[in-house]
Formats: C-alpha cells, structure tokens, sequence
C-alpha cells in the first residue's frame, strides 16, 4: 500500500511530504505511547497516533518508518516545530478526521498488515 493509498482511503491532509506519496508502507503500528512505537515498529510503518508532538517525529525516524498520521483530526494541533523536524528527517506527516480505531479498521480493511506480524511473539 502507498502513502497515496493512505491519503485516499482516510481523506487525509498531507501536512508534508507530497512528493513522497508513493512510498510503500508495509505495516501500520497505533499507539500514544512511543514505548509501544519503538517496540513494535519498524521500517515502512506508518505510525498512527493521536500524541503531537515531537517525540512522535523522533520515534519514528528511529524506527524508519514510512510516514506518521495524526489522527481525530489534531492538523490544528501539529506545531511548526514538529513540521520542520518532519522536514529535518524527511518524515512525512499526514493527518485525519477519523478516530485511531477508525483509522486502523479502514486501514485494516484494506489490506495494510499490523505492525505485530513482524517476529513478534505475543504472551
């Protein structure tokens, strides 16, 4: 699936990284907690989450993943610092009106993987 995928599928607005829309993104990984990001994300994941700020950018260019989506809608929300970090990293950052669990399930539906069917094992 690629970030344009993402786009269309969840009405997202492209806050940077236009040119990088056909990215591939092999997983999505939902979470608040950046713990969870980093223990369970990886490369080309798009990371979802409701937390802006920019401990969400870092997280995610530890992990290289493929973009992150702010979602219920928080584009108000996202500072001008967070954006430039975006830049710095080359991250991009898309956001949507939808709910994380909305998100996910559409996402879900549409064939993108969770981040857990890495080697993962769950107790």
């Amino acid at each position: 699936m690629t970030l344009s995928d993402i786009k269309h599928i969840l009405q997202a607005e492209v806050l940077y990284g236009e040119d990088n829309l056909d990215s591939q993104v092999v997983t999505g990984c939902a979470a608040d907690l950046m713990s969870d990001v980093l223990a369970f994300g990886f490369q080309d994941t798009i990371v979802i989450t409701g937390l802006v700020n920019e401990q969400v950018i870092l997280t995610a260019e530890m992990i290289d993943a493929a973009a992150v989506l702010f979602v219920r809608g928080k584009a108000r929300q996202v500072s001008g610092r967070v954006l430039e970090l975006a830049r710095e990293k080359g991250i991009p950052v898309l956001v949507t009106n939808f709910l994380m669990f909305e998100s996910c399930g559409l996402l879900y539906g549409a064939g993108l993987k969770a981040c857990r069917y890495r080697d993962v094992q769950f107790v």
